[in-house]
């Protein structure tokens, strides 16, 4: 029975494994869908083969999915807008796509990070850039591009400013075995987005230097607790942390090695250093970006972040990932819940 509550037609900003993965998604539910590249050759490319030969070879594009490198042709092709590109272009292309906004466009991200510098949320980006009378959202859970892409089962959440985009957002993507649920709680979903990133480099450190389940448990668990405690200061409502998008992707990251965080973690807790290690993986690694903007956060809100200030003076401050372990385990005692 055809869900008449999704979009026709969508664009889609972002042609690295986790844009295309998603516009594969939409694709597959019948949906037209444009994806938009900067690199003309390889869109063109992409379009030509039918495939991402880069990200995602062998994995075919339905007949409802096509690629342009035009910004123009991308905001007139459809109302509903997906942005897909790493945080640190997120702003620049929010300015790209502002002349040709219209009252009926909506822009929701699958883009997990703060902005680089200022700490600012991506909806508070979002807002200075284009005003507050645009619908947004973002798309956000437990998801790898590469089994998305394959049809594997997978799950996540839909979040908006208003119910009726949270709603056509999660019917966009629901289908086949991919689950999709909707909330109001944007907040809630960026940070467990944005701070999970964070705490898988950790949870790859502590794998890195051997020290085994016990401790990657325990980064977990006091991780989770550092999100709840800034998401409680800010407003973000408790139950979307402990749901898909903040305990099911901070799992999700901290355990499998599909996760760039975790990789980058990994690498750094055996002796790599920050530059070659993010060179080797070959694509953006969103922790290293956002963890000092997430410590920013933390400082505003006057919230305790140990994992997260720690993981930053790894990646910025010399800190070695030994000495930082003990630092951790030497904080003064205190009780669990605080």
């Amino acid at each position: 029975m055809p869900n008449t509550q999704r979009p026709k037609k969508m664009s889609v900003y972002g042609a690295g494994s986790w844009g295309t993965a998603l516009a594969l998604q939409l694709a597959r539910n019948e949906i037209d869908v444009l994806l938009w590249a900067h690199n003309s050759d390889a869109i063109t490319e992409y379009e030509k083969a039918r495939e991402n030969t880069k990200y995602l070879p062998g994995v075919a594009f339905p007949d409802t999915l096509h690629c342009t490198d035009s910004i123009e042709k991308a905001m007139q092709h459809a109302n509903d807008q997906l942005i897909v590109v790493p945080s640190h272009g997120f702003r620049d292309l929010l300015k790209q796509i502002k002349p040709y906004m219209n009252a009926k466009h909506s822009i929701v991200w699958a883009t997990k990070g703060l902005e680089v510098g200022s700490g600012k949320l991506l909806h508070e980006v979002l807002i200075e850039e284009l005003g507050e009378n645009v619908p947004y959202g973002l798309v956000s859970g437990p998801t790898f591009a590469t089994e998305v892409a394959h049809g594997m089962p997978s799950a996540m959440t839909a979040a908006a400013s208003t119910e009726e985009l949270a709603t056509r957002t999660a019917a966009a993507f629901q289908g086949g075995n991919y689950r999709v649920y909707s909330s109001t709680d944007v907040l809630g979903v960026e940070l467990g987005g944005a701070i999970k990133n964070v705490l898988a480099i950790a949870a790859g450190i502590s794998d890195g230097l051997g020290f085994g389940a016990n401790a990657r448990s325990a980064i977990i668990t006091r991780g989770l607790a550092e999100i709840l405690r800034l998401g409680k200061s800010m407003g973000a409502d408790t139950e979307t942390i402990m749901g898909l998008a903040g305990v099911g992707d901070l799992v999700l990251t901290c355990t499998d090695n599909q996760s760039r965080n975790r990789r980058l973690g990994l690498a750094l807790g055996k002796g790599a250093d920050l530059d070659e290690a993010i060179a080797e993986i070959g694509q953006a690694v969103e922790g290293a970006k956002s963890s000092h903007s997430i410590s920013i956060l933390g400082e505003r809100a006057g919230v305790e972040m140990p994992i997260c200030e720690t993981v930053q003076k790894i990646l910025y401050s010399g800190l070695a990932p030994a000495q930082a372990v003990k630092e951790l385990l030497g904080r003064e005692l205190k009780p669990e819940f605080s």
